[in-house]
């Protein structure tokens, strides 16, 4: 795109209908649709145009088994512009994801793994011999422009006989680094109150919709009151759709309380993006249109809520001047069944599906 390069027709989520004209790069004109020039010119007539999606959580270190995959295959490929692995690595591995990461279209950013082994296995907070606090604050001070939380996954699978005492840790480290804490939530112990209790604001709840016993809704839907001090207290909210992490029922409650919307992200790797439930942040995306959000609503969840948890506003925007950082997508308007993580199904009308995205000078179709 060194030549000036026009997308021509494409509508921004509020149905405004604009030219993107860019040039090296980077955005250098906005006009009204069918006035922009330039020596190239795709025509996105039908197609909306937002700044690029933001995935806050995914796993993507192809060397781990089963919670991992290629940067660029849950990233750009899908309409990706930017993800952030959600504690894949700990202090041992974090070298190697960065340095994958360069390689990559997408742009990654990493919540570091409190513990050194990371998804090696998937009990990595049972031996708290493997929470490293030394490796932790070295490896945060190596890959600053890199990491930008701390990863603590809390239920009872990953911390056995630990309990709650992985998080308490988590919370020191939080202190001592200046960054704040994604926590996984799912079955107990420890008890979800034990768990937010402990959080502070800019923390994230990542799992916040999730359907297991130990969630963050009583059995007639009302948010627990734990749940409500966070949110007051300032802790954010994401979806983190998953395999097992993602309940219809538990949304709708959501919704009808006026909970959330933060973050929606999809917790993909290979195995739940080729298998399902997840697919694709497209398809995670269209279950809350079914769920009654507008597009507006949707597409903030993914673009300025995340850029602005991000610190980094120029990722969540259209803007002259900015680099180029755009995600294409259309709306197919046909009946299609969808499937949250407790295998129930849903008929929605309204589809999102990607078509590609502009990154680094680049038009890559989806």
């Amino acid at each position: 795109m060194s030549e000036r390069f026009v997308l021509r027709n494409v509508k921004r989520v509020n149905e405004e209908e604009i030219d993107i004209v860019m040039e090296s790069g980077n955005i250098v004109e906005i006009t009204a649709a069918g006035e922009g020039y330039g020596a190239q010119v795709w025509d996105g007539s039908g197609a909306y145009v937002s700044s690029g999606w933001i995935d806050m959580h995914v796993h993507a270190f192809p060397d781990f088994d089963p919670y991992g995959d290629d940067m660029d295959e849950i990233g750009v490929k899908q309409g990706v512009t930017t993800i952030v692995d959600a504690g894949s690595c700990g202090a041992d591995r974090i070298a190697d994801l960065v340095a994958n990461s360069e390689q990559a279209k997408t742009k990654v950013f990493a919540f570091l793994n409190i513990s050194k082994i990371g998804l090696q296995r998937v009990d990595e907070l049972t031996n708290l011999e493997w929470i490293d606090r030394e490796k932790v604050r070295q490896s945060v001070e190596a890959y600053r422009n890199v990491i930008v939380g701390l990863k603590a996954r809390i239920s009872k699978s990953v911390v056995g006989d630990s309990g709650i005492e992985p998080l308490r840790i988590a919370r020191e480290l939080s202190n001592e680094t200046a960054l704040p804490l994604m926590v996984h939530i799912g079955s107990g112990p420890p008890e979800i109150e034990d768990v937010i209790s402990l959080l502070e604001r800019k923390d994230i709840i990542t799992h916040y919709l999730n359907g297991k016993k130990n969630n963050l809704f009583d059995v007639e839907g009302k948010p627990l009151q734990v749940l409500l001090d966070a949110i007051e207290r300032g802790v954010h909210l994401d979806v983190g759709h998953g395999t097992a992490s993602f309940s219809f029922k538990v949304a709708e409650s959501a919704k009808q309380h006026g909970i959330g919307l933060h973050t929606i992200s999809t917790d993909i790797y290979r195995g739940n993006r080729l298998n399902g439930p997840v697919y694709s942040m497209a398809n995670v995306l269209s279950k809350f249109l079914y769920l009654g959000y507008s597009l507006e609503e949707t597409v903030a969840a993914v673009t300025n809520h995340a850029a602005a948890w991000l610190g980094k506003p120029e990722l969540g925007r259209i803007q002259v001047g900015d680099v180029a950082n755009l995600t294409l997508f259309n709306i197919r308007n046909e009946p299609t069944e969808l499937m949250d993580s407790e295998g129930e199904q849903r008929v929605a009308n309204r589809l999102i599906e990607a078509k590609g995205v502009v990154v680094s000078g680049e038009y890559i179709k989806c």
